[in-house]
């Protein structure tokens, strides 16, 4: 039966290359479920597959889109289940592979749709907390969408202003957008997640931050500096940059910044994925081994 053979993890555990020893045993192409490898222009900061890789193994919904498009886990979501009926012709097995856990579950457990947020009302929500902080957002969200206020994780600004932009561009509580029905899926799922000892991860972490830099990515976020308003752009190694720029810290600074930055997401990833439990975890070493294992039981079923 047809399988979507998922592989996840935190940022820097080495999922691309893993994901392509696997779909070449497979025969099979890779989805790209990173969020910001979607987009052109970036491939540095967003550790994008490289050309050799991609033509060792076909890789679907990489640098396809524009700095200025609006993407999100609704649209992957769709994206995805029109490719794979494509990709079913070729062969019975599809590898997902990223660390956006939106995307991923968009695609493992269906999400419900959105609206688009027009740019502007975006950079009036980002603006307002850039200039008076959290507190009158969260004040906002309390008074227009009080049943997601009191659930929303305050730690987590996104969050926040995300639940504030789908109120002023559709004028309806985000909380009555949020059915958190599971959709059946005609295929099979296997879903493993990469992970190493802590230490080992932060330190690849900052090890690809200096590659990064070696590679270029000063210069790659020079070129993208006037888009910085891009909600594509909002994240981790840009933003460090820009703020160099800006003037507002020194290359040194903004470099160390990065690899902070990146380790403190890198334990977002793994807090999220720790509550999933149809995950097996395993080595990037033994990916094959685990994968191997989970088809053979849906072949013995």
């Amino acid at each position: 039966m047809n399988t979507v053979v998922v592989i996840t993890g935190p940022t820097g555990v080495g999922k691309t290359e893993a994901a392509i020893k696997v779909a070449e045993i497979l025969g099979c192409d890779i989805i790209n479920a990173d969020s910001r490898q979607v987009y052109r222009d970036i491939p540095i900061g967003t550790a994008a597959p490289t050309a050799e890789q991609r033509q060792r193994v076909t890789h679907h919904l990489v640098a396809c889109k524009a700095l200025d498009e609006q993407y999100n886990a609704w649209q992957f979501e769709n994206d995805v289940m029109s490719l794979l009926p494509q990709l079913w012709t070729k062969t019975d097995h599809v590898v997902m592979c990223g660390g956006s856990m939106m995307y991923v579950d968009a695609v493992c457990n269906g999400i419900d749709p959105l609206p688009d947020i027009d740019e502007n009302v975006r950079q009036a929500v980002i603006d307002q907390y850039e200039q008076q902080g959290l507190e009158p957002l969260l004040a906002e969200l309390q008074q227009c969408d009080p049943t997601y206020f009191a659930q929303v994780d305050r730690q987590n600004p996104r969050r926040v202003l995300h639940a504030v932009e789908i109120f002023r561009q559709s004028g309806v509580p985000y909380s009555t957008l949020r059915t958190g029905t599971r959709r059946e899926r005609p295929f099979n799922i296997v879903k493993v997640a990469l992970n190493i000892p802590r230490p080992e991860l932060f330190n690849r972490i900052n090890k690809r931050v200096d590659a990064m830099m070696e590679q270029g990515l000063l210069d790659e976020a020079r070129r993208v500096y006037p888009l910085r308003h891009l909600n594509s752009l909002n994240t981790v190694g840009y933003k460090e940059l820009f703020a160099h720029f800006d003037g507002r810290m020194t290359l040194e600074v903004a470099q160390e910044r990065i690899k902070k930055n990146t380790r403190v997401y890198a334990k977002k990833q793994l807090t999220w994925l720790a509550r999933d439990t149809q995950l097996s975890w395993c080595a990037p070493s033994e990916t094959w081994q685990v994968i191997e294992d989970k088809l053979n039981n849906i072949t013995d079923k």
